[in-house]
């Protein structure tokens, strides 16, 4: 591939990546949005940040099968139209359950992009530039996310309605996609080319549910961890969020490097750099270098953990299913997001007798370094391809 093709491929999927950043577009104006539609649950507005996720993961499926009949270029141009869109369509009237269906509806374009970013970095990269490519997919992601939640704090100061403008992103990524992305037609199913998962694809996808049962921990408890003087400072959690949020690009940045030292031992090294990030959250909760470096270190985990998975699933399957194969990760991975709280919060209960953060983040660190050595068994039984 020349040189000004690969560089129109990585520009389709930066503008790809930013498309999931979208999810996080409301995060900053949430308690505005309480305040506002008072008589709405508080469970019910925090599922404008999670509610995406649910429709993501049928669309990640339905996707997997539709690259046969439709192009991937047509799909992300449709899923980027649909996260610009739904934006938008909430300032036609004041009404929660309307920006509620906006919400869930912008699952349409997470889930198109989440699943075919890899089948596109799989489709036109190989080898170490495959790596390479997934890293800077994966810094991409977390560039979407910063770029999303920052601009939606500016424009929110003038009224949460004003945060929706973040789905510009959308009609931008839209035409990049259509302008730089190179068509390729449909999948070919042949007799020997089917969509068909193996074994490998379900035991690294079974290891992603691992990292994201425990891995979101951080972004979930964070803010109310932080004690002593830091205590209830809401810029002192942005913060670390942003550091979070910050260190996975620089991992996806260094990912080809780091790799090469690594070796197929990639995904456990992301798992134990949680563990080694969550002690200094459970042993420093009052002192804000060391939180960082605790959210540094989450941050390479996630960094790492993603775009490495992501080749192995796309290796491992023949080209005509690695969009089903990314999809199946995607499905694995938000499932483990999903029942995160319930599962962590209900083990602290059952051991210490209460949800405490400190106490999450402790059985977080446990069950991510069994994950670790987990980890390491199953990639001594994956096939080398």
């Amino acid at each position: 591939m020349d040189t000004g093709k690969k560089i129109r491929v990585i520009i389709s999927i930066v503008a790809i990546s930013f498309l999931q950043g979208l999810q996080y577009s409301v995060s900053p104006v949430l308690g505005q949005i309480q305040e506002h539609f008072s008589g709405v649950s508080v469970s019910l507005v925090q599922m404008l940040i999670t509610g995406p996720a649910l429709l993501a993961m049928v669309i990640a499926l339905i996707s997997g099968a539709l690259v046969v009949k439709i192009t991937k270029k047509q799909l992300l141009i449709f899923g980027s139209f649909v996260a610009g869109i739904t934006g938008f369509i909430p300032l036609l009237a004041d009404n929660f359950m309307l920006l509620f269906v906006c919400r869930i509806l912008y699952g349409i374009g997470l889930g198109l992009a989440t699943a075919l970013n890899t089948a596109v970095v799989a489709e036109f990269f190989e080898g170490d530039e495959r790596t390479s490519a997934m890293g800077i997919q994966a810094a991409s992601v977390g560039a979407g996310m910063v770029a999303a939640t920052t601009l939606a704090g500016i424009l929110g100061k003038n009224g949460f309605t004003w945060a929706y403008a973040t789905h510009t992103i959308g009609f931008i990524s839209m035409i990049l996609i259509a302008l730089m992305l190179p068509e390729t037609g449909t999948a070919k199913v042949t007799s020997t080319e089917k969509i068909r998962l193996n074994a490998d694809v379900f035991k690294v996808s079974f290891l992603g549910m691992l990292e994201f049962l425990f891995l979101i921990s951080f972004t979930t408890n964070i803010a109310m961890h932080i004690s002593g003087s830091l205590a209830g400072d809401t810029g002192v959690s942005g913060n670390l969020t942003g550091i979070f949020s910050g260190s996975q690009i620089v991992m996806g940045l260094i990912l080809g490097a780091v790799s090469k030292i690594t070796g197929k031992y990639t995904l456990p090294a992301a798992m134990t750099s949680f563990v080694l990030g969550a002690v200094l959250l459970v042993l420093f909760p009052g002192n804000f270098a060391m939180l960082a470096v605790g959210a540094v270190l989450c941050g390479f985990s996630q960094g790492m953990f993603i775009p490495t998975a992501m080749v192995a699933v796309s290796n491992a399957v023949r080209p005509v299913a690695t969009a089903m194969a990314s999809a199946c990760f995607t499905c694995f991975m938000c499932a483990g997001q999903l029942i995160s709280p319930t599962v962590l919060n209900g083990v602290s209960g059952a051991l210490f007798g209460d949800t405490s953060t400190t106490h999450v983040y402790i059985i977080a660190a446990v069950g991510m370094a069994l994950s670790a050595v987990l980890a390491v068994i199953i990639t001594n039984t994956i096939k080398e391809r």
